[in-house]
């Protein structure tokens, strides 16, 4: 299915691939649509819903100029997925072990590792332009506690929230490694950093705005390059923690007594809150994907459900009114506050049934009832991917 919904009460018009979409959702959109620097139109995915500012699941093509709280503050957040050679029979019955291997070796919530666990080379990569951007923007150590000590050892860290790492199964019974995280408390305080300064800048020239969270900086403004710098900066890392966090999901994973396995598919890697700068209706434009990847002719990305739910990997078709794009999940139905009054321990432990995973209260809010239905979500993309493998989780580890 294509286009379900096009609103054109704004300056632009608002290409939505849902009709479930909530009246508050839907005005957030109007209020981007309507900002001077947004070119052509706004595409709003099928996992759509309410955010501060910019609406989760949004796609905003915008003119010599960038918002950044619609990049939001988890910059360079994202997956990454690889196919083992192991398959279903080579996990044992009981996965409790294997949940807790993962977990002592990577930290989860505020946690971080004791040491920088990444090698020199890619630690002194990321210090030189870090360097640079706090040179100029001193406040933002002044954000983050231990400042240095602590963005080296969030390396290869999970984070919490919506953030997991998951063991699923194919539909051919092989195993894959997914897991799903940012830029952690660095990616946090640049992105705080800018979003203030972007709302003083607009106060500064008297910039009218339909919602000061939509505070954008101007190519040729004073914190423009410095702060496209610093999202280039953030993304890298968030990267890069993937990656080792993936690096050690699979020394768990050897520790845990299964039969010796190699990686058997090139991994996927693909951000979905972050900026890119790209060429669309005939304009060079930057592309905010807030809670979106780019799915361009023939590429690859992870869209996962819940965590009770499937997910895909799936590969894009490359359509222009979705700017090349396409949702990053199911989206949730509901906020975290609702989903803890909604909801108790009983349904979560029924809603994960066959998961092993934490049952407990402090991961109700991400109970799978709080989240839209992944077939429909997908359903409502079938016009910008195809779906080449859908992976049922076995092991969910949450911060």
């Amino acid at each position: 299915m294509g286009i379900q919904l096009t609103i054109n009460k704004a300056r632009v018009p608002i290409k939505i691939y849902t009709e479930d979409i909530a009246p508050q959702a839907i005005n957030q959109l109007v209020n981007i649509a309507n900002l001077p620097i947004v070119h052509h139109h706004v595409a709003a995915m099928p996992d759509v819903h309410l955010g501060i500012g910019a609406t989760v699941g949004s796609v905003i093509p915008t003119l010599n100029a960038v918002i950044p709280a619609a990049v939001g503050v988890d910059i360079g957040c994202g997956m990454n997925a690889v196919r083992t050679s192991l398959t279903a029979s080579d996990l044992p019955d009981n996965l409790y072990s294997v949940r807790r291997e993962i977990e002592k070796r990577v930290p989860v919530g505020f946690n971080h590792h004791s040491r920088t666990v990444v090698n020199r080379s890619t630690v002194n990569g990321l210090d030189k332009p870090l360097d640079r951007m706090v040179g100029k923007h001193p406040a933002i150590m002044k954000m983050l506690k231990n400042f240095n000590r602590t963005w080296h050892r969030q390396l290869g860290t999970l984070g919490g929230g919506n953030h997991f790492i998951e063991l699923c199964l194919d539909e051919n019974d092989d195993v894959w490694i997914m897991l799903h995280s940012g830029s952690r408390g660095i990616g946090n305080v640049i992105g705080r950093y800018f979003i203030n300064i972007a709302k003083k800048e607009m106060q500064r020239h008297q910039q009218h705005l339909p919602d000061v969270n939509l505070s954008y900086l101007r190519e040729g403004s004073q914190h423009f390059d410095d702060y496209v710098a610093a999202v280039d900066w953030a993304q890298e890392y968030a990267w890069i923690n993937r990656q080792e966090m993936m690096k050690l999901v699979v020394e768990a994973l050897k520790a845990s007594k299964l039969p010796e396995f190699t990686l058997t598919k090139k991994a996927i890697n693909c951000h979905h809150n972050y900026i890119s700068h790209e060429t669309h209706f005939g304009e060079k434009v930057i592309v905010t994907r807030k809670g979106a990847i780019r799915a361009g002719e023939g590429e690859y990305g992870i869209i996962p459900g819940s965590m009770g739910a499937k997910s895909f990997i799936v590969r894009g078709k490359g359509s222009a009114m979705s700017f090349c794009s396409c949702s990053h999940g199911a989206g949730r139905s509901m906020s975290r506050s609702e989903a803890k009054r909604s909801f108790n321990t009983r349904d979560l432990d029924e809603q994960t049934r066959g998961v092993e995973c934490r049952k407990d209260k402090g991961v109700l809010d991400e109970i799978p009832g709080a989240y839209k239905d992944i077939d429909q979500v997908m359903a409502n993309q079938s016009d910008l991917v195809d779906i080449v493998h859908t992976l049922k989780q076995v092991v969910c580890v949450k911060g």
